[in-house]
């Protein structure tokens, strides 16, 4: 069932709310551009059934304790269709929250493009997505919220360009709309805000009574940066030195030892966590987000011990080209055997997937840092390092490729494993002696 009252969403998750006055200029006769036969007897109905006059209402109001620009569809005028007049009042919400800096919210209910309108309707999301391009590069947030349903061109300009994209459970999603696509895939759960999350479309999916709380955090957290780097986690496991190399690989191999979730808990106060490469695929083995650890907020990427698929690394550059625009501080948490190497990874792009990703950290214009926690296995590992700001903790190694493998390159029978690990150097104290890490942790 469709979300529909624009006045409702935001007076549920907004205080103060106070409406933009927006006069488009006039660009035609009662029927519109097209001359439409029966557009205006069709508006009349729209504003009587709304009591709105176009399909969103723009204004400033606070979500939280945060200043927000508001951008709420109305699905009963027009469906929450975008004509002209809407695209006037979207331009005018964007270059507000430019001009102020304040966070940008669009609450999106809609089928798409008002075909009274033609290809002046679809037109309006070349000045969506130009007016979204210039608030990125502003540096200014912007969350979208997928209502029910958010189907068409405005799903692949407002609600798919944010920073962070929410769906609200059960709502219809997609770019094609029920009356558009195959019967076949009328109902496909693909189609859904839950079904968007598990393809890495969007971030998170929460029920309606959570939005307020919801949003109310992401803009704590995505308005909190400073540029100072983030302060070093302090090592969780035994603090006792590793004795030779395999027994490194052993510890860092023990399921006892403390993962990703544990060290990210310890460090942050409050976190909340981004999801999915928008190419569709999901790694659940790479938490990224942005955390607040005291009044500050840091982005983070943690490997959870797992060979990190290509959707991973996506996942972790996406996270870095967001703490770059907002000014937040990189925190990365290594713990992978290494890339996977299997012939999925193969035909999704994992060479090129760690080739971003090393491009990211190179050329990250806020600082990195980065702790070794656990198993720290070839360039799956090395893609999210700092080059000059990495640590290790003591139950953690550092290595060109797994003991195993590199015998297996080496044509040394297993027996030789242990040695191999010796010989590569790869305890704590071997790598802050080789110069390739800072320090351990303590």
């Amino acid at each position: 069932m469709a979300d529909g009252g624009a006045r409702d969403i935001v007076t549920a998750i907004s205080t103060g709310f106070v409406e933009f006055t927006v006069d488009g200029p006039a660009r035609s006769g009662p029927n519109g551009p097209l001359d439409w036969s029966g557009y205006a007897e069709a508006r009349a109905r729209a504003v009587e059934r709304s009591g709105e006059t176009e399909s969103v209402i723009v204004g400033e109001g606070r979500i939280g304790d945060t200043a927000a620009v508001l951008v709420a569809f109305d699905f009963r005028f027009f469906g929450g269709s975008v004509g002209t007049g809407t695209g006037d009042r979207i331009e005018y919400a964007f270059a507000r929250a430019r001009e102020t800096r304040t966070p940008l919210v669009s609450l999106i209910a809609t089928g798409g493009s008002r075909m009274h309108e033609g290809m002046l309707s679809l037109r309006q999301l070349q000045r969506i997505a130009r007016q979204s391009t210039l608030l990125r590069t502003a540096g200014v947030p912007q969350v979208s919220v997928l209502r029910d349903p958010t189907t068409g061109g405005v799903w692949a300009s407002l609600g798919a360009g944010a920073d962070v994209v929410i769906g609200v459970a059960g709502a219809q999603i997609g770019f094609a709309g029920r009356r558009v696509r195959a019967a076949v895939d009328a109902y496909d759960p693909a189609y859904t805000a839950e079904g968007q999350l598990a393809s890495g479309h969007v971030d998170e999916v929460c029920r309606p009574d959570d939005l307020a709380d919801v949003l109310a955090e992401w803009l704590v957290l995505l308005g909190s940066g400073t540029p100072e780097p983030a302060e070093l986690p302090r090592a969780l496991g035994s603090a006792e030195s590793s004795g030779d190399g395999w027994a490194a690989v052993q510890r860092a191999r023990s399921a006892g030892r403390p993962h990703a979730e544990a060290y990210l808990d310890d460090y942050f106060d409050l976190r909340r966590t981004i999801s999915g490469d928008r190419a569709g695929g999901v790694d659940a083995g790479m938490f990224c987000g942005v955390g607040l650890r005291g009044r500050r907020a840091i982005a983070f990427a943690a490997q959870a011990g797992t060979a990190t698929t290509p959707a991973g690394f996506r996942t972790a550059s996406r996270l870095i080209r967001l703490a770059e625009r907002l000014g937040l501080p990189v925190l990365t948490l290594i713990d992978t055997p290494g890339a996977a190497n299997d012939a999925a990874a193969e035909r999704a792009g994992v060479g090129p997937a760690i080739a971003e990703l090393f491009g990211c950290v190179a050329a990250a214009r806020v600082p990195v840092t980065t702790l070794v926690i656990g198993e720290g296995g070839s360039g799956g590992a090395l893609a999210l390092a700092a080059p000059d700001r990495t640590w290790i903790t003591p139950d953690a190694y550092f290595s060109v490729i797994a003991p195993e493998l590199s015998a297996a390159i080496l044509k040394r029978p297993a027996t030789e494993v242990p040695s191999t690990a010796e010989q590569l150097r790869l305890r704590p104290r071997d790598l802050v002696d080789l110069g390739v890490v800072r320090g351990i942790a303590r």
